[in-house]
């Protein structure tokens, strides 16, 4: 089975670790890079020759922020999925990400199932679809 190609912009190492675990485990996933920082995102995802289906993006980052990187990917070209995974995802952050070209955004305390389900279902070649994500009119 080919595995989901995934690039991680996530600042905080124990995050990112038990993140990518959990993720290689369960999910047909193999994580090809990561960054801490909005610069070093964009530079990674931007260029051609690093290849990749999936971007999950923290929004508050080291430097910069994931709001920065989604709005330079934007208009990139390139044909990759990115979502966002948060401790922030208000109702406002949602639509914010949502505006700047984010296919999802996830609740780091209480989605997590639905961002695998999402990469399940991404991975497995098919549209990801409902996966359970709060809606934008959710509470917080």
């Amino acid at each position: 089975m080919v595995k989901l190609r995934t690039y991680i912009v996530e600042d905080s190492p124990v995050i990112r670790e038990n993140l990518v675990a959990a993720l290689e485990e369960m999910v047909p996933l193999q994580v090809v890079g990561f960054a801490e920082d909005e610069a070093s995102a964009v530079q990674w995802l931007r260029e051609p020759a690093n290849d990749c289906q999936l971007g999950i993006i923290d929004i508050f980052l080291r430097r910069g922020s994931g709001l920065g990187v989604l709005q330079a990917m934007r208009d990139s070209g390139k044909a990759l999925r990115l979502v966002v995974l948060s401790n922030f995802a208000t109702p406002d952050i949602r639509r914010r990400c949502l505006e700047l070209g984010a296919d999802k955004v996830f609740d780091k305390s209480n989605e997590i199932d639905s961002l695998i389900r999402y990469c399940e279902r991404l991975a497995a070649g098919g549209d990801p679809g409902d996966t359970g994500a709060a809606p934008l009119d959710a509470p917080a």
